[in-house]
């Protein structure tokens, strides 16, 4: 039996969740969200709570079945709080700017460079003084908010050696050694 799946989703008083079909719609002040369920899988929406349920104990609906509420979860998450990803730039001359929905990174390249970032995405670009520039990612969609922000870190990877690169908000590298100098 799935722990995860069987859990109830508390249902904000602001969210309004409809099951129709085979899709599941979310709205709520963030917006709105969609989601196609397996066939198999029932949703049964309450005042308060959403229940997830699944039609027989066969592998596949097993899986199915914590991978929906999960999903659903994060949906109803979303359009009430949104998801929000930090990202920092580590490096001497690494700077971000933030034109509407342009990110312009510049990242030790001779050229900068520039990304078209979704509708969907809420972006702020910070450059404090002697602080690193931030970019922070707004969005009700957790998978777009995580895609996007690895398309950014893709820029530029955090490298072991110096640690500079495009990192997540409070990660932590593994630091290597360098060579030591021929005796």
């Amino acid at each position: 039996m799935s722990r995860i799946g069987s859990y109830p989703i508390e249902i904000p008083q602001k969210v309004e969740v409809t099951f129709t079909g085979q899709t599941i719609t979310v709205k709520g002040p963030m917006g709105e969200l969609n989601q196609e369920v397996a066939p198999g899988i029932t949703v049964e929406v309450g005042e308060k709570e959403l229940v997830i349920n699944r039609g027989d104990d066969s592998k596949q609906l097993r899986a199915y079945h914590g991978l929906y509420r999960a999903l659903v979860k994060n949906m109803v998450e979303g359009v009430s709080n949104g998801h929000t990803i930090e990202l920092e730039l580590v490096g001497v001359g690494y700077k971000a700017n933030a034109n509407g929905q342009i990110l312009e990174l510049g990242l030790g390249f001779s050229h900068n460079i520039y990304m078209q970032l979704p509708p969907d995405v809420k972006l702020e670009a910070k450059t404090e003084r002697g602080k690193n520039p931030s970019i922070k990612l707004v969005s009700a969609d957790k998978q777009l908010v995580g895609q996007v922000a690895a398309k950014i870190r893709s820029m530029r990877k955090p490298e072991p050696y110096k640690g500079k690169g495009v990192l997540f908000k409070g990660e932590v590298i593994r630091r290597k050694a360098g060579k030591t100098a021929a005796e």
